[in-house]
């Protein structure tokens, strides 16, 4: 933990949480001469489902000067996804390489991956503090100036405050909670279930990193190749199913991976390693996503289904977006007002398009054109490129550049 008691208290930036948006934003802001702030609640490497990357989030990695030191750290390549979906329970996949620049992503530990974010946070300058739990808003009249928060290791509340305050504090939504409700998505208030298989067989060649995703009756299963030679295995479903199935849910688990073929033939020989997990997967979006002197981004704006694993690519992209903006008001190149909803316009924009296509994959009666045919009528109405092309830059993150409507060029600095 970082010791406060020589630091100024007053930043451009406080950034509540150091996940990868928090740990994005403040590296971003840090890169670009600003002062910032991370108040993360727990302590470094911390366990995160969420292991399955896309390519979006790779651009911000890029910037942040990770790509090789990425690289390095050893975690399975992912090149595409196989996917036994749709009519007839068709099996057929994707590469990577087929929707953008980047040929492969990765299937990571989360922890081990989260904490090199936050740490090159810290080595771009930005003050991260640990074991800190953030609690109320500092305000002046109706503008957020800062905000209050207590040490694990002290009982005395401190107080830390800033022109910008930008929460990160994931689905808790620490600050967006007090000044923004959530219009919740009734057809995605799904539950999920986990855990960790170890000798799982793996698909050929470069296809043994991919995702597997198969739909059953009752929901999905997800199958990612880890690099110590477990595999993430973790069921979907509706919460209402679950709920009317009577079921407990390891035991709807086990029922649900029963009725699949891909998965179940992988994971044959495979025995469990790890207890379940459970989390809810209540999709929803922000009312707003700022308002005077603060922004959120990540899941403290939108939770969307983890079907296409667009967590940390909408973590890292609502990030890059939000400190575009913030970096020209903190500037003065541009008013705040006009700077945040040039932000949450492009990223609203981002996040329907994920969120159209999501509850459009959500039919599973259809079959594979039809499913790139909906993606091009999403992101490419005009037809300028092949459907299946169109498939793979949306479930990339690289449909379309979230930032790029964020503020006018001459705003933007680099």
């Amino acid at each position: 933990m970082q010791d406060l008691t020589d630091c100024d208290e007053e930043f451009d930036v406080v950034v509540i949480g150091g996940g990868p948006a928090g740990a994005s934003a403040a590296g971003l802001l840090a890169q670009r001469g600003h002062r910032v702030l991370v108040l993360e609640r727990e302590r470094f490497p911390r366990y995160h489902i969420g292991e399955s990357l896309i390519p979006g989030c790779l651009i911000v990695v890029e910037e942040l000067g990770l790509t090789e030191r990425l690289a390095d750290m050893g975690f399975t390549r992912k090149y595409g996804g196989t996917m036994a979906w749709g009519r007839q329970q068709q099996v057929w996949g994707f590469d990577f390489a087929e929707g953008g620049p980047f040929r492969n992503t990765y299937q990571v530990r989360r922890a081990d991956f989260d904490a090199l974010l936050l740490t090159r946070a810290r080595e771009l300058g930005a003050v991260v503090v640990e074991e800190a739990t953030v609690g109320e808003p500092l305000m002046d009249g109706d503008r957020v100036t800062g905000v209050s928060y207590t040490l694990r290791a002290a009982k005395e509340t401190r107080q830390a405050r800033a022109r910008l305050v930008m929460d990160a504090s994931g689905q808790a939504r620490v600050l967006s909670r007090r000044l923004a409700d959530v219009s919740w998505h009734d057809d995605l208030r799904n539950v999920a279930i986990w855990c960790y298989l170890q000798g799982c067989d793996l698909y050929p060649g470069e296809r043994a990193g991919n995702i597997l995703v198969e739909n059953v009756p009752g929901g999905w299963f997800w199958f990612i190749p880890l690099s110590d030679g477990t595999t993430s295995v973790g069921y979907v479903t509706a919460t209402a199913e679950a709920d009317a199935s009577g079921l407990t849910l390891p035991e709807l688990f086990h029922e649900q991976m029963d009725a699949t073929t891909e998965l179940k033939r992988l994971a044959a020989s495979a025995r469990p390693v790890s207890a379940f997990r459970t989390a809810r997967d209540w999709s929803y979006t922000g009312s707003r996503f700022h308002g005077p002197g603060w922004v959120s981004v990540g899941d403290a704006s939108a939770f969307i289904d983890p079907l296409f694993s667009t967590g940390v690519t909408l973590a890292t992209m609502s990030a890059r977006g939000a400190v575009m903006a913030a970096d020209a008001v903190l500037r003065g190149k541009a008013p705040e007002e006009e700077a945040m909803a040039r932000f949450e316009t492009a990223h609203r924009e981002f996040l329907d398009n994920i969120l159209a296509f999501v509850k459009g994959f959500y039919d599973r009666s259809k079959d594979r054109e039809t499913y790139h045919r909906l993606a091009q009528r999403i992101i490419d109405p005009e037809e300028t490129f092949p459907a299946h092309q169109d498939f793979v830059r949306l479930i990339s993150g690289l449909a379309g550049k979230p930032v790029d409507a964020v503020a006018p060029p001459q705003v933007v600095t680099t």
